[in-house]
């Protein structure tokens, strides 16, 4: 199906996991216009301290996160889910990964509760600690994945596109561009243009570019989405790298909800000159979270006090806005704020579901594979 048109505005300050933003770039082919470079590090905050995270029975092993007794626990889980598939019911171990949950797996292996707060919120990246009570599959295929990125790409399971996260919709525009899709730049949206409760265009400057579907921010259509929250971003310019990461000049740092007796996570992430980011010498880190007080900035400094000494800061307070309709009889098709979080997986989400909201079909990974005669017209020999 081809859209007439298309709005994505924003930006986010975050780096890429290898899940299925990855999975996107590399099926249509957008990597030919990017450069990536490994994150350095990625940590986890206990006890007003930072720690590698350990993803693997030999990290595991050689932990400061946990004891001696605690560190053989923790690498017994970490084998169960490597071994785990979920079409073998010989590595379920006694348990149903459709209906035992994520809490009684840690139950099952003994954990203590500094290491599910990082199993649960540094590998698997859950932003809250719902996921304990519902079945634990989703969980565990989330570990395999951080575990396996890391395998990968070494350092950490993250990725960064060098001269920053500008490149991700500029790679996509070009491949829209393949595929005969019009840009109009540097244009007012005057008006949402709609016939019968269907949208027919958009206005601007006494133009009307017409359209039978629209997908934009909440920004272009205050009266069809809800305010549900609000995120307090931190942009901070440091002339030396984060203590305690090994003088990493890129790392991911998250601080889970439980270390700071909050609701929600705190994230970090460094980037820095190694990134074509920033000037020589010079590191930027983003300090994200949800809102939960009146006074946000007093909630992210456990993690300002990580950075310190700081050259300089920017905050900035932003509502989080969701759509109030699936968009079906409109034909507008919103899409939610950025979240906290310093990974793309929610967004990747977010994209599965305005395309299903558009096409009524769920949006299949091996469908976006692109063969070169897709793209240019005729095989590559």
């Amino acid at each position: 199906m081809r859209f007439e048109l298309c709005c994505v505005l924003s930006n986010r300050c975050h780096v890429v996991e290898d899940g299925q933003l990855v999975k996107m770039l590399l099926y249509t082919e957008v990597t030919r216009y990017l450069d990536f470079k490994v994150v350095e590090g990625s940590f986890v905050y206990k006890g007003g301290k930072i720690y590698k995270v350990p993803s693997t029975e030999t990290e595991a092993l050689a932990s400061n996160l946990m004891g001696m007794f605690e560190k053989r626990r923790f690498r017994k889980f970490l084998v169960f889910v490597a071994n785990f598939d979920e079409n073998d019911p010989k590595t379920f171990e006694g348990v149903d990964p459709k209906t035992t949950t994520m809490r009684d797996v840690y139950k099952k292996f003994d954990l203590g509760q500094d290491v599910i707060d990082f199993t649960g919120h540094a590998l698997a990246l859950y932003r809250t600690d719902d996921y304990l009570d519902v079945p634990c599959l989703d969980t565990i295929n989330r570990i395999k994945l951080y575990s396996e990125s890391l395998a990968r790409y070494g350092k950490s399971p993250y990725l960064y596109p060098l001269y920053g996260l500008g490149e991700l919709p500029q790679g996509f525009a070009r491949l829209s561009a393949i595929y005969g899709g019009t840009y109009m730049l540097n244009k007012p949206v005057d008006e949402i243009v709609m016939e019968g409760g269907h949208v027919i265009g958009v206005k601007s400057e006494g133009e009307v570019a017409r359209c039978k579907q629209l997908i934009c921010d909440p920004s272009y259509i205050p009266d069809r989405v809800r305010k549900a929250g609000q995120v307090i971003r931190v942009i901070c310019i440091l002339n030396h790298p984060i203590k305690n990461t090994n003088d990493a000049n890129s790392c991911q740092i998250i601080i889970p909800q439980n270390q700071v007796n909050r609701n929600s996570d705190i994230y970090v992430c460094m980037i820095s000159y190694a990134h074509n980011v920033a000037a020589q010498g010079k590191y930027i880190a983003i300090v994200s979270t949800t809102v939960e007080t009146s006074e946000p900035e007093a909630e992210i400094e456990p993690a300002l006090e990580l950075l310190e000494p700081i050259d300089q800061k920017f905050v900035a307070i932003s509502d989080l806005y969701e759509p109030t309709d699936d968009g079906s009889e409109s034909q507008v098709f919103a899409s939610r704020s950025y979240d906290a979080t310093t990974h793309f997986e929610t967004t990747c989400n977010d994209i599965k579901d305005i395309y299903k909201r558009m096409t009524g079909s769920d949006f299949d990974f091996e469908n976006m594979k692109r063969k070169q005669n897709d793209v240019f017209g005729e095989d590559e020999q």
